[in-house]
């Protein structure tokens, strides 16, 4: 059965709102949009994001969702010679985001909505890390700890900035 006329309104109107809080919230930060600037963003009225979302966290939750389908999408359609490669990728994806990422950091202990999406993240991209080591031939019981030591460094290469020929460095050595 087609989906009627108002359900796909709806839709593009969230897409919409979500646009606009992406762009609002990596241009100026989350703090610093108000509701009633993303509405205006979005050209609907305060209380029209309301409708579609409970609260800001979960605006950003849903930013963070259509960020992360973009992004793994892009990854899963594109081929790499190497390990080090792909998380020279994620590095450099995160690194576009950052203030996306560091108002997840900041928010995880005011939001239950931000803690549980960070939570789903990590589960979520340390099991392709797991699976890419795996496939990599690396052996099973060195896996965890050598995915800790990846996400330690992807994060410690993101609050640093160096120049790409020292990330791909690092990316290398953690893989070799």
């Amino acid at each position: 059965m087609p989906r009627n006329k108002r359900e796909q309104d709806r839709e593009e109107k969230r897409g919409e709102i979500i646009a606009a809080a992406r762009l609002l919230f990596l241009n100026d930060g989350f703090e610093a949009t108000a509701i009633s600037r993303l509405a205006q963003a979005a050209g609907v009225t305060p209380n029209t994001i309301y409708w579609y979302f409970k609260d800001k966290d979960d605006v950003l939750v849903a930013v963070l969702e259509a960020e992360l389908a973009a992004q793994m999408a892009e990854y899963q359609s594109l081929s790499f010679a190497s390990l080090a490669e792909r998380l020279l990728w994620v590095v450099n994806r995160l690194e576009q985001v950052s203030q996306l990422v560091s108002t997840v950091h900041a928010r995880l202990q005011a939001s239950a909505a931000v803690n549980d999406w960070h939570d789903r993240f990590h589960a979520l991209t340390e099991g392709l890390l797991s699976a890419e080591m795996l496939n990599a031939g690396v052996a099973a019981d060195r896996i965890p700890a050598l995915v800790k030591i990846s996400v330690f460094t992807i994060e410690g290469l993101l609050a640093h900035s160096l120049p790409l020929e020292e990330k791909q460095s690092i990316c290398a050595a953690l893989v070799a």
